[in-house]
């Protein structure tokens, strides 16, 4: 799944104060209540016109520190730990029975199993990746790394280029293959380019990791170091090639579908048809490369690198794929470097954490299976299914209510919206994995069989019409996400439970938490990506060029607002990487705000806990966003994450919303303020 998302837009939902005497009072009319907004939650000695944040999540923060585990703990990560020992408790209870060979049961017992077995795993050490290793070590011509670039990739990162296939962006009803720019073990450019100190400190860490890792493996030191160097030079080089990340999010930019044989001539003279074939699709006639200046790099990388600087490449992606499957010199290793020196982890998480997570990574339907049928109400689908109605309706009037869109965008628009595919809670068919088999050989063995299943799985698609009905995301997954190329939102059950949905809280709750959400991903169909697909999920134009210029100019509002805000030090939120999430954060809650002002609630002034439901739907939207996280991850999260921070997810979207203003009278002597002028209003 993770393949898909490389640059499409599908869409995935991740200070002293002043007392606040506006709401002091309020709070000494506390009564709390069973289900619902947790008043504890709030630390109301802040003023809300200052640090909403804090005001609606300051003693949620105080209660929850980051446990040493965690680089960023919240309302996310909570409920992921809750589905964590949910999904254990279903694992024992497999465990309790003879299950027959080729079950569900089976294949998830037995992979929990030798997950937790630490003395197999150890007694095995690096031995499960040494025959891999060696096949990679026999190679002695650039046409051996070619086909062995394309074998590794159904188990390993993507070695120089990506490959996929997805959907055509510009025929979205069938799948075609997609190359991309990749082959990053530390995943981003800047890490390897910028010259600030952190980025300087994490490169040394990255090879010394490497070297640590290669001496695992059984390397002489002399030859880990060498092997690091060359890993680290073909790394550098690919990175200087690729797109920033803010320019893989305009869709346009990342289309350039030819034939294969054209690609001599287009993109560089290769042995292509070796390469395809040995990635599994001999034959392949056409194809999108997303990005071609970096393919065009990388091609002309691997044909110049000596071979034996290649081999130790391809060997570190097989390496560092591998260490979390193996033994704990390697697991602890690659936790040193990327848990802990990169994200500000202070330990490992337990083994039978990261055991259910690779359990949920390679037998995520077959898991989901039997959470919904233990954890996931049927009633719960039901209300969900009537708050899409009523956010869609609610998203409807407001396009029509738009002043700055002509009528013409404005009918398109409603088409759009007219024909969304709405998922809820777990898919109406489930897919056939009878041909996966979990042996009890050993763990790493498993997971590449099981990532063999997946690669050959998605190879199956090639050239053939795409099925709008499959899943991108597990039902126990905690998200949800829009795919522009299927038109579709979908919410798996894992996220619906609190604090994002109740069964029996208020409507103010529901429509700040789980509405907001419906609203996110319904206008992530109109941000500034999701627009440029039409109601069938094709790339188009659909715009008139005056209201698209209108479009841009109120988004470069909000991007220049997020890029002004100081998150750490020096260090500056990048408004344009996250617009897409802002836009969508801004357009959910005044969707599911104008929703739920529709409300028998919403229409009343009747406190609960001594706030007006006006009040409650805000505080609940902040309470998503409740947590701490560490300086390091603010900083690795500011590179990579198309999300704004937890914090500004708050007090960056609620400055442009008018209704929050009213509700907790906030004036040009708060600090959150914003004059009209600076405000962006788009959807």
């Amino acid at each position: 799944m993770n393949r898909l998302y490389y640059y499409l837009p599908v869409a995935i939902l991740a200070a002293a104060t002043t007392v606040g005497c506006k709401q002091k009072a309020n709070a000494e009319e506390v009564v709390l209540m069973v289900e619902g907004l947790k008043i504890e939650n709030l630390d109301t000695t802040a003023n809300p016109g200052s640090n909403f944040y804090r005001f609606a999540t300051g003693g949620w923060s105080d209660a929850n520190p980051i446990p040493d585990e965690y680089s960023r703990y919240g309302s996310f990560d909570q409920l992921r730990e809750n589905n964590q020992k949910q999904i254990k408790d279903l694992i024992i209870e497999l465990g309790k029975t003879e299950n027959k060979q080729g079950s569900t049961a089976q294949k998830i017992g037995d992979l929990y199993k030798l997950g937790m077995d630490s003395v197999k795993l150890n007694t095995d050490g690096g031995t499960p990746v040494l025959e891999q290793l060696a096949t990679i070590n026999a190679a002695s011509t650039v046409e051996d790394i070619i086909v062995l670039s394309g074998k590794i990739r159904h188990y390993t990162s993507a070695p120089f280029f990506g490959f996929y296939v997805g959907a055509d962006d510009m025929n979205s009803s069938m799948n075609i293959a997609h190359i991309y720019q990749s082959g990053l073990g530390l995943g981003e450019r800047e890490y390897y380019l910028a010259t600030d100190p952190t980025s300087k400190s994490l490169r040394e860490g990255y090879i010394k990791l490497m070297e640590t890792q290669f001496k695992h493996a059984g390397y002489t030191e002399a030859d880990a170091k060498a092997a690091a160097t060359a890993v680290m030079k073909i790394e550098t080089a690919l990175a200087k090639s690729h797109f920033e990340k803010e320019k893989t999010r305009v869709p346009e930019l990342n289309y350039h579908k030819m034939q294969v044989s054209s690609l001599n001539d287009s993109i560089a003279k290769f042995k292509w048809d070796e390469f395809f074939t040995a990635v599994g699709a001999k034959d392949l006639k056409e194809l999108n490369v997303s990005q071609k200046e970096p393919i065009i790099a990388a091609v002309k990388l691997i044909q110049s690198t000596p071979v034996k600087d290649s081999k130790a490449y391809l060997s570190w992606c097989l390496i560092n794929a591998a260490s979390k499957y193996l033994d704990d010199e390697f697991v602890n290793a690659n936790f040193e470097f990327y848990g802990k020196e990169m994200s500000g982890s202070k330990v490992i998480q337990p083994r039978w954490k990261r055991t259910v997570n690779t359990i949920n990574e390679s037998l995520g339907e077959e898991v989901g299976q039997l959470y919904v049928e233990k954890y996931f109400p049927p009633k719960a689908k039901e209300r969900m299914l009537d708050l899409v109605k009523n956010l869609k309706e609610s998203l409807s009037e407001r396009i029509n209510n738009l002043e700055w869109m002509s009528k013409e965008t404005k009918a398109k628009a409603q088409e759009k919206l007219g024909t969304f595919i709405v998922k809820i809670g777990y898919p109406d068919k489930w897919r056939d994995v009878s041909a996966l088999d979990i042996k009890d050989d050993n763990y790493w063995a498993n997971i590449v069989r099981a990532s063999n299943f997946e690669f050959d799985f998605m190879l199956s698609k090639l050239g053939k019409p795409v099925d709008r009905s499959e899943w991108l995301m597990s039902p126990q997954t905690v998200n949800a996400y829009y795919n522009p190329t299927t038109n579709e939102i979908c919410f798996p059950a894992g996220i619906l439970q609190p604090p994002f949905f109740y069964m029996d809280a208020d409507d103010a709750v529901n429509y700040g938490a789980i509405g907001v959400v419906i609203g996110h991903e319904m206008t992530h169909g109109f941000d500034d990506q999701g627009r440029k697909y039409d109601k069938n999920g094709n790339m188009t134009d659909w715009w008139t060029p005056e209201d698209a210029k209108k479009f841009e100019e109120r988004a470069k509002v909000l991007a220049d607002h997020f890029s002004n805000i100081v998150v750490l030090d020096d260090l500056h939120a990048n408004g344009q990487f996250t617009l897409g999430e802002n836009i969508a954060d801004q357009g959910g809650i005044q969707v599911s705000y104008y929703a739920f002002m529709k409300t028998k609630q919403g229409q009343s002034g009747e406190k609960i806990d001594g706030f007006t439901p006006q009040q409650r739907f805000f505080l609940a939207y902040a309470n998503l966003w409740a947590g701490n996280i560490r300086d390091a991850e603010i900083r690795r999260l500011t590179k990579i994450d198309p999300h704004a921070l937890g914090k500004w997810r708050v007090d960056g979207a609620l400055p442009h919303v008018e209704a929050w203003y009213k509700a907790f009278n906030i004036t040009d002597k708060d600090s959150l303020y914003l004059p009209l002028e600076k405000r962006s209003s788009i959807w």
